[in-house]
């Protein structure tokens, strides 16, 4: 079976806001990304070669320390476990993993390995030369032991286990296929972003997530249509027992290919300023998404999303939760009816998202027990002022706080169900407090919507928003109604 379709984008935002309760230990290469910027004005007068002025320069980490890097900046948590140099690359590289917040207790340096380093050099954001450092080794029987044993220390707090090969040595001589022995037993998924032909290494992984080109060198031809990518992927997962095969397609998107199932998600079309650790990207996302409760080919929505984001960033590749779910927006669309039904913690997400996309956010509250005309009314004026209307809804025991133990008549699924089928609403909260004012805090709209039978400094949180430069508009009721009532017109204030 091979199917296009589309998941649903509520699940991703979903498994986006729980991104923060996952560990992930990384295991692999370890590189020092340094990016050199300056301009060239003349050719040197030693060698017909041009002469680049140098304006500055950046570290960043590369490989398995970019995996890292995504992942931590995405509100994960990260295990790094690998051998390094120690030299002045690998000194960067530490005291960087340390400036994240990642533990480094799985990262030894040893005097007689050195740390990989990778020096880019641009003209007007224009890369013309690449200088490496390095020197592939596999482990030693010392440096093999430290690191099987800080691996087995992490594997018990890990959720899931990256191994990024970028060849330099780290898993060689059946490193990698001892530390897959191990996460299976211990019954945690391990994904393998692959280096070089020969996949039996890595047998009995989860999943391996080649590119293109590599999937064709590690069957033996070449590779490019849908079919060609699914019988190449189903040879690798038949010779190497992996559960499945995520097969990276660049501007085609990516695929996500089962023994007996296989999805393809087209990425979205944008312009390519650089993939440089664009694939670090992709697997750490993929690997955070599946370990916070998506399936494969959510997981896989989500990380062709985070891929199509940092191609369009210049230097090694990482976003953030926000450039993340502003993407998935773009490609997936605004959730609609029962998907608008959100946590505090994933509208939050989705605002800043929206408010990125330069788009205006507004919200309004209540306990909507009874839905009626004045309801919709007010919802569609309250819209009317904002291209994004977020609803607060009062719980259930919120609404028996309120208003005594007979209410309400619907409960909080159902009213937060017919709320959420209205064109006039974009998402709707739950919120268990008497006031919505927590998440208004923690949304910060643009504008927040009242009924005229408040006044300004009676409106839950009307500070909170007038402070970070938003707006409150009261709109006018007819016939002495309360926020039930008929809507008249609105009236605006700074």
């Amino acid at each position: 079976m091979i199917n296009h379709h589309l998941p649903s984008p509520e699940p991703l935002h979903r498994a986006i806001a729980r991104f923060g309760g996952v560990t992930v230990l990384v295991v692999g290469d370890f590189i020092l990304d340094r990016f050199v910027n300056g301009v060239i004005e003349r050719i040197s007068p030693e060698a017909p070669i041009p002469v680049l002025h140098g304006r500055g320069e950046m570290l960043a980490m590369g490989g398995a320390g970019n995996v890292v890097s995504n992942i931590v900046s995405l509100g994960a948590a990260a295990i790094p476990v690998s051998v390094i140099g120690a030299d002045k690359a690998g000194d960067d590289l530490m005291r960087m993993l340390g400036e994240l917040g990642a533990e480094t207790f799985g990262l030894s340096q040893q005097r007689d390995r050195m740390t990989s380093s990778k020096s880019r050099f641009s003209a007007l954001n224009q890369q013309v030369l690449r200088f490496d450092e390095e020197e592939v080794k596999p482990l030693n029987a010392g440096e093999r032991s430290t690191l099987v044993e800080h691996f087995r220390t992490a594997l018990a707090r890990a959720d899931i286990v990256i191994l990024s090969d970028y060849g330099k040595g780290m898993l060689l001589d059946g490193v990698a296929g001892e530390l897959i022995a191990m996460c299976r037993e211990a019954g945690k998924p391990v994904l393998v972003d692959p280096k070089g032909r020969d996949y039996a290494r890595y047998a009995g992984a989860t999943a391996v997530t080649p590119n293109r080109k590599e999937l064709g060198e590690a069957v033996g031809r070449a590779v490019f249509a849908d079919d060609e990518i699914v019988a190449a992927a189903r040879d690798l997962i038949s010779a190497h027992g992996f559960d499945f095969v995520v097969a990276t397609r660049s501007e085609k998107g990516m695929s996500v290919v089962e023994p007996d199932d296989a999805r393809h998600i087209a990425t979205q079309a944008r312009e390519v300023f650089d993939v440089s650790g664009a694939g670090d990207t992709v697997i750490a996302t993929f690997a955070l998404a599946l370990a916070a409760g998506a399936d494969r080919v959510q997981a896989g929505s989500i990380a062709n999303a985070a891929g199509g984001v940092v191609v369009g960033k210049r230097g090694t590749a990482r976003l953030t939760v926000e450039e993340l779910t502003g993407a998935l927006f773009r490609s997936h669309g605004p959730v609609t009816h029962k998907d608008a039904i959100l946590d505090a913690s994933a509208a939050a997400r989705m605002v800043t998202a929206w408010k990125e996309e330069g788009l205006t956010v507004g919200f309004t509250n209540g306990c909507f027990d009874i839905l009626h005309a004045g309801h919709v009314s007010l919802l569609h004026a309250a819209r009317s002022q904002c291209d994004r209307l977020v609803l607060g809804l009062n719980s259930d025991a919120s609404v028996r706080r309120l208003k005594g133990s007979g209410r309400p008549v619907n409960d909080q699924h159902d009213r937060a169900c017919v709320l959420a089928a209205l064109a006039s609403v974009d998402a709707v909260v739950v919120f268990e407090e008497d006031t919505p004012l927590a998440l208004i805090e923690a949304l910060l709209p643009d504008i927040l919507v009242k009924g005229a039978d408040y006044t300004i400094d009676k409106v839950v949180g009307a500070d909170v928003v007038q402070k970070a430069g938003g707006r409150v508009v009261l709109v006018d009721l007819v016939a002495g109604k309360s926020t039930t009532g008929t809507i008249g017109r609105m009236r605006a204030t700074n």
